[in-house]
């Protein structure tokens, strides 16, 4: 599906650009040529060793790192030089340092993203997609309100396009399970002093493997119209649970919630509810009566409607169903 094509990923050294750089090797996918766009100059360096030691073979002469910030257009404008494919990634998104250095995230998340969009309009750039989060869904927290803002303006460039061709897509998904900064991880490094810290012991969390956050990306990048929103139909569990599988002796420490921080995320919001459409493995959400029918005639769909939030605490697992699933 890339045959031939330059990808470029912004963000490109985070959890999610390193993985789908790795599948995308060992898939042997026939890409032209993948550019890493990150401003963290160490970690481009740490990749390339790994890349070089690890994939011996022609395909990593075909990988190209760029330093830059999507604060910078002129940057990006000469990144996205000869690209097809853009993949975005990149956000500043801890939600405490948010609540703590709310320009700085608006500057990345909501302006960044606005460069972003015209730098792509003004290249030859056929396909977007742009990495969301469960946090964007009603947000509560500024690094959700500036993603919220940042899917708003990738959705609605498909209104600003004209003739070009190109496309603007949004995936939407919960907690990559294991990834950089991750309650598990957290978890796991706590497991030591046999004490684990747990913000409530009410609070449930949406979980999707890397594996499957890279398989709906390019599902976007096949199957999206532009203009919508996808989001997957995922698992959920109690964070206690997760706390009882990763140290089964340790005590509980109960520290509260932090500013800005959800007892349950949602992927889909009791406002978009009634503009879902189910497609299989997807749900498509979009303000757009168009892309709804385009969907529903595509895959021969239903449309949801959704009377309440899509919300981590509808669709949980137990314990044991959470132990098989994350095979711990």
């Amino acid at each position: 599906m890339f045959n031939n094509k330059t990808i470029l990923i912004t963000g490109g050294t985070g959890t999610f650009g390193l993985s789908l750089l790795e599948f995308l090797i060992k898939k042997k996918i026939s890409f032209k040529k993948i550019i890493i766009f990150s401003r963290d100059e160490f970690k481009q360096f740490e990749i390339q060793n790994y890349l070089k030691k690890k994939y011996k073979n022609n395909t990593i002469d075909k990988i190209r790192f760029f330093l830059g910030d999507i604060r910078d257009k002129d940057r990006l404008q000469q990144a996205f030089r000869d690209v097809d494919v853009l993949i975005h990634a990149a956000a500043l998104k801890q939600v405490p340092a948010a609540e703590y250095n709310p320009i700085e995230f608006i500057k990345t998340n909501i302006i960044g993203a606005q460069n972003i969009v015209e730098a792509c309009l003004e290249s030859k750039i056929k396909r977007v997609i742009s990495l969301s989060t469960d946090k964007a869904c009603s947000p509560v927290n500024l690094y959700g309100a500036t993603k919220l803002c940042s899917d708003k303006l990738f959705v609605s460039a498909n209104n600003i396009k004209g003739n070009k061709d190109i496309k603007f897509s949004v995936v939407r998904y919960g907690n990559v399970f294991g990834s950089r900064g991750s309650v598990v991880n957290e978890f796991q490094k706590q497991k030591e002093k046999n004490i684990l810290k747990i913000t409530d012991k009410r609070m449930t969390r949406f979980n999707i493997f890397i594996e499957d956050a890279i398989k709906m990306v390019l599902w976007a990048y096949q199957k999206s119209r532009g203009g919508e929103i996808i989001v997957p139909k995922l698992i959920s569990y109690r964070l206690l649970d997760l706390a009882k599988l990763i140290a089964p002796k340790a005590k509980h420490q109960f520290i509260g919630i932090r500013p800005g921080e959800k007892v349950h995320e949602s992927l889909i919001s009791i406002g978009e509810g009634k503009n879902v459409v189910d497609a299989g493995k997807y749900y498509i959400v979009s303000q757009d009566e168009s892309v709804l029918r385009y969907y529903l005639k595509k895959f021969k769909s239903k449309r949801v409607n959704f009377l309440n939030e899509y919300s981590s605490k509808d669709n949980l697992v137990n314990l044991k169903q959470l132990k098989k699933i994350l095979k711990i």
